[in-house]
């Protein structure tokens, strides 16, 4: 297994602020109102997949259609204003659905740190207590849509009971609680120790390749395999060593 030396020796080298601007990360940067950054964060988490360059490009041209103003856009969402907006999966209907749950989230529910935050007051103390949590958010969503959603939907918020990684939903709490100056740190409810390493093809060939993971399976228990080892380097702050693999990855 790769030493604690030479993994925090990463951290140090990537957590820096050169870290944002080719990440998806960068586009909640670019607000400074709370709920701005929570919401530009969230959007931001759903079409993060692929190539980054294609999606930071559709994420520029959705935020060009919100103004730069998320809360504003969801708050005033009708789905007109998407156009023949789209992402792979994501259609337009698609991404319709999700912002009009939005809208009555924000309208009647206080928003998405208040859903999160009683999602993880709902679940039980253990290792997969963050894992409950999703489930909350995604039951929400789920029990809101219509039937005008097709794939795309439920590929951009998917369902945690399927034992996927929930690698974006993983990627956008590490966003919201850990602290600057890569991530927020708006959101106290609780502690990074119970962060979940966002775990996509990349991370978990390089876990692997430092011995941080056996499970071949890239699926939520390989996520809480990767995390649980990860806190022997760090209990109060796990996920920082997302950026110690990326770091190694980007070095070889």
């Amino acid at each position: 297994m790769i030493a604690k030396e030479k993994m925090d020796e990463l951290v140090k080298k990537y957590e820096t602020e050169s870290f944002i601007s080719p990440d998806p990360v960068s586009i909640p940067h670019t607000f400074k109102d709370k709920k701005d950054i929570e919401l530009a964060g969230f959007i931001s988490s759903l079409v993060a997949y692929g190539s980054r360059k294609v999606f930071l490009k559709k994420l520029d041209e959705l935020f060009k259609i919100a103004q730069n103003e998320p809360l504003n856009f969801i708050l005033n969402f009708e789905p007109e204003i998407l156009g023949d907006f789209n992402y792979r999966f994501g259609k337009t209907a698609d991404f319709a659905e999700i912002f009009k749950i939005l809208r009555t989230l924000y309208e009647k529910d206080g928003g998405l740190e208040e859903l999160f935050k009683y999602g993880y007051n709902q679940a039980p103390d253990s290792d997969e207590k963050a894992g409950k949590m999703f489930q909350t958010v995604t039951d929400y969503f789920y029990s809101r849509v219509s039937s005008k959603a097709g794939q795309g939907f439920y590929f951009m918020i998917p369902d945690p009971k399927n034992g996927g990684a929930m690698k974006r939903m993983c990627m956008y709490l590490r966003w919201m609680v850990r602290k600057p100056p890569v991530d927020f740190g708006i959101w106290n409810f609780m502690p990074q120790s119970e962060l979940l390493i966002p775990l996509d093809v990349h991370v978990a060939r390089i876990s692997r390749e430092m011995g941080l993971l056996t499970r071949k399976q890239n699926d939520f228990k390989a996520v809480l395999e990767l995390t649980e080892n990860l806190k022997k380097f760090d209990a109060k702050d796990p996920a920082k060593y997302d950026f110690a693999m990326f770091g190694l990855g980007v070095d070889r």
